[in-house]
Formats: C-alpha cells, structure tokens, sequence
C-alpha cells in the first residue's frame, strides 16, 4: 500500500522544507538591494556606455572584476555590522584619533557629494528627454521626489526595502529588454570578459571611473548600519547562520547590478561602437541614437526609463548614507530634508553654470575611486580582529583577498593621478 506523505495542506516534506528555508531567509533579504541600487547610478550609465562606445566590448572584464570587489568588500561590511552592533564610521570614531576621525568625516562627505552630484545630474537628465523638463526642473523635482521616498521610512523600513527593490528590480528589467533588441556579439563579448588588457592610457581613466562607480564609498559605511541590528543574534550558532543568510544576499543584490552594468557597456558596444559610432560619449547622444540606430522607437524609450530609476533610487540610497556617515563620524543628525536641501545644491550649482554633464559625471566617478581605499582599508582592520569579529573573524584568506583588492584600487588611482590628470 502507498504512503501518502503529504501533510494535511498537501505539501510534501520537500516543499515544506523549502518553504522553510525561504521564510527563514526573507528576514535577512534587502539590504544588498539597497546597496545594489548605488551600483547602478547615473554614473554607471556615463562610464559604461563611454567604455562600449570608445572601445567595444574590451572593458567588460573591469566591469566584471569590479562587481567581484564589490561582492568581498559588502561582505566584510555586513559582517562588521553583524559582529560588532556598530557600523564601520562608529567603528571608525571609536578606534581612531580625533583628529583622523575628522579627516575621514570630512572626505566621506566629499565622497557623498560627489555621488549626489551624479545621481542628481542623471535623474535631472532623465526628466529632460522623457519629459522636455528643463535640467533644473528635473534636479527640483528628483529632490521632492527622494524626499518624498526617504519620509516612507517612519511607516516601516521594509516598505522603503520593497520600493528601492522595485526600481532595482526595473532597470534590470528594461536592460534585458535592451539587450535583446540590441544583440551583441557573443565571441567578442566574451573575449572582453576573459581577457584584460587595456587598449591605451585613456583606458585606465575610464576603468578607474567604472570602478569608482561599481564599488561606492558611502555605501559600505550604509550596508554595515543595515546588519548592524537588523536581526538580534545571541549565540554564535545565530551569528553564523545570519551571516551565512547575509552573505546570500549579498550574492543576489550585487549579482542583479552587475548584470545591469555589464548590460549597459555590452549595449553600448553592440549598437554603437559595431556601427561605428565610437565618439558617442554622452547619456544624451545615446538616448538620441538609440531608436534610429536599433530601429525601434521604444529602445530610447527603455533607456530613458532605467535611467529615471536609477537616477531617483540612487538618490534616496545616497541620502541615507549620508545620514550614517554624519551620526557615525561625529555623532549627530540633522533633519532629511536639510541633508536633502544640502546634497541638490552641488547639482544645482553645476546645472546653472552649465557644466558638461557627461564630463562631470565621469570625473565624480574618478573621485569616487579615491575614496574607496579610505573605507577599505579600516573595514579589512577591524574584520581581520578576533576580539572585535568573535567567531565572524575573517579567515586569513579572505583578509590577504581583501588587502590585494586596496592595493590594486591604490595603484590604480595611483596612475590616473599621475599620468591623466597632473
């Protein structure tokens, strides 16, 4: 006779099992979206589609090394926050001089700036050819827009968690609708994953701007206030477990942008630089180019789009950073919609005198990448100690790993310094 094994609601032991470890799981699912979406910025867009345009598919392979730092380097941070109750700007303040604290306080503002610069330029500009809104209606309307987001979070975080999701989860939608339409070459596309070299030095300044755009500052002082008390953990079978769970998603948020940015600069080579459009270097040529080029109204449609996404949830992730970086650092706050007012003036600024968006948003990129070190460095130290970390302590593998990633972003920032920008 046959056993039926399924329990009264007519699950088997499988699928409850699943189930359970899926209930389980969604606790700890979110915060790597939030970090995800500042890997996707405006400043992604700039370098992406400059690197396709200028040299096809060769600079895939910085993309996707960078989207690898960015799994190990949000890792560490999650892990900070799990093991200590503290993100690493407290960290910071606890275990360094005043004086040093301050320097880091004032840099990790620099950095914010420098990433609303972007975030604001870019949704501006989104507003302007979807919308015909002038670059200052946008960036006004991006700053009520974001405000309006950030003022969700005294109803719940996890209703903030699914927006930013949402949008994430938006772009990338509108990417792989791109990429089909556009249809890259597949050898060559391969070939510049596998296969790192650069073509010439100008090469080096556009990979130090897509690696200042991929791994962001600000958000690995964020990612560590997210797992900081999110889930209470008592024993170290918890931690182990919770981390193990954050660790997942992590894979899964950084997964899902660097898809996204591989499918930006993989857009890029297949519709520009294979029809020989290597000088289009601007998020505006590219949204021109787009429809005729792909012989579809609807793809500058879709780029127009992801590209609002990005810009505003950015933008709302950027404000909450600066917020941690500020309580951090020095130990107080001020009221969002002054952080917000502060942050917009930057990109005010820049659109009233009438700067090249292009050209800002790639230098602000660059800048990131010399704030990079700064945040990496400390967070390696502190989740290389045992009596900080407990048993969530870095292997030694993970901090020779970690240690090797700052010396590569070091040196090169050490080059553009030297032979691109002085």
């Amino acid at each position: 006779m046959l056993i039926d094994s399924r329990d009264g609601s007519g699950a088997t032991p499988t699928s409850s099992r699943r189930r359970s470890v899926v209930s389980r799981f969604l606790p700890f699912f979110g915060p790597a979206l939030i970090a995800a979406v500042a890997y996707i910025d405006p400043g992604n867009f700039a370098t992406n589609i400059e690197a396709g345009s200028r040299y096809g598919y060769t600079l895939l392979w910085v993309v996707l090394w960078a989207n690898l730092m960015a799994m190990l380097i949000q890792t560490l941070s999650v892990r900070l926050g799990l093991a200590t109750g503290r993100n690493l700007a407290e960290m910071i303040r606890n275990r360094y001089p005043r004086p040093l604290v301050w320097f880091y306080w004032v840099q990790a503002e620099l950095v914010a700036i420098a990433t609303d610069l972007a975030e604001f330029l870019g949704a501006s500009l989104a507003f302007n050819l979807l919308f015909g809104l002038s670059m200052l209606e946008g960036a006004l309307l991006t700053g009520a827009i974001t405000y309006a987001a950030l003022y969700m979070q005294r109803y719940g975080f996890r209703l903030l968690e699914v927006l930013i999701g949402s949008m994430l989860l938006a772009v990338a939608a509108g990417f792989v609708m791109q990429i089909v339409m556009g249809r890259p070459e597949a050898a060559p596309a391969l070939e510049g994953l596998l296969l790192p070299h650069f073509p010439d030095g100008y090469a080096v300044f556009l990979a130090a701007g897509i690696l200042g755009a991929t791994v962001m500052p600000h958000v690995i002082y964020l990612h560590s206030s997210l797992s900081q008390r999110r889930i209470p953990v008592k024993t170290d079978e918890q931690r182990r477990r919770a981390m193990r769970y954050y660790r997942w998603d992590v894979i899964i948020g950084m997964g899902i942008a660097g898809i996204i940015n591989l499918s930006m600069l993989a857009l890029a080579a297949a519709v520009f630089f294979d029809n020989g459009r290597t000088g289009v270097a601007s998020i505006e040529q590219s949204y021109q180019l787009l429809a005729p080029l792909m012989d579809r109204e609807l793809a500058s449609t879709l780029f127009g789009f992801t590209l609002l996404m990005a810009g505003l949830s950015s933008s709302i992730v950027g404000t909450m950073a600066g917020q941690v970086v500020m309580q951090g650092f020095v130990g107080f706050t001020i009221p969002i919609w002054l952080r917000r007012l502060l942050t917009m003036l930057p990109a005010i600024v820049v659109i009233m005198l009438g700067f090249p968006e292009q050209q800002v948003l790639v230098a602000s990129q660059v800048v990131l990448s010399f704030g990079i070190p700064f945040a990496l460095i400390p967070l390696i130290q502190f989740t290389a100690q045992h009596d900080l970390m407990g048993n969530l302590v870095n292997r030694r593998w993970v901090t020779l790993l970690g240690c090797a990633v700052a010396g590569v972003i070091i040196l090169l920032n050490g080059y553009v310094l030297t032979f691109e920008l002085l």
